[in-house]
């Protein structure tokens, strides 16, 4: 079924479709776009991704954080985040996604050195750099390292503390 939707769209221009990319992770993790354990969001349609007779969808981890949708020939490859279920409920049907009422107090502000860490249990890396911005537990900022050219994203974990986004803490 995913083969014939992503050769019909194949058919239809010269770029790939994104809404029938879409349509086949949607249909690859059982969940529409922004439910639990489907995509976080569409694939931006300003990709111009070169059209692909063979789509193969494959999930980025066991943890299935993401989709890897990805072509052989023309070679090319795209990301799509996925919802991940609660860590603490047991998967349910599907529900939408709802920002936490309360924000938590950053961990980690502007100007602090800041420790980043990524790594599994057969090998790990650290950088320090200075935070750039405020970020409470599980947010997002940009960490200026010495001997970079440009920032790096990371995720606070705790105070002076942080991953690379993908990264189990």
């Amino acid at each position: 079924m995913i083969a014939s939707l992503l050769l019909a769209a194949a058919a239809a221009g010269s770029f790939q479709d994104t809404a029938a990319l879409d349509r086949a992770v949607a249909a690859f993790t059982a969940q529409p776009i922004g439910m639990t354990g489907g995509a976080r969001a569409p694939i931006d349609a300003r990709l111009r991704l070169a059209t692909c007779p063979t789509v193969s969808l494959s999930w980025r981890t066991d943890a299935h954080d993401a989709v890897v949708v990805a072509c052989a020939g023309p070679a090319w490859r795209v990301f799509v985040p996925v919802i991940a279920p609660p860590r603490t409920a047991t998967p349910a049907a599907a529900t939408p996604m709802a920002m936490p009422a309360v924000a938590a107090p950053p961990v980690i502000r502007r100007g602090d050195a800041v420790m980043i860490e990524a790594g599994s249990d057969s090998f790990s890396i650290t950088r320090e750099g200075v935070a750039m911005g405020d970020a409470a537990p599980g947010a997002r900022l940009m960490v200026k390292v010495d001997d970079a050219p440009r920032p790096v994203q990371a995720v606070a974990v705790a105070q002076g503390r942080a991953t690379l986004p993908g990264w189990p803490e």
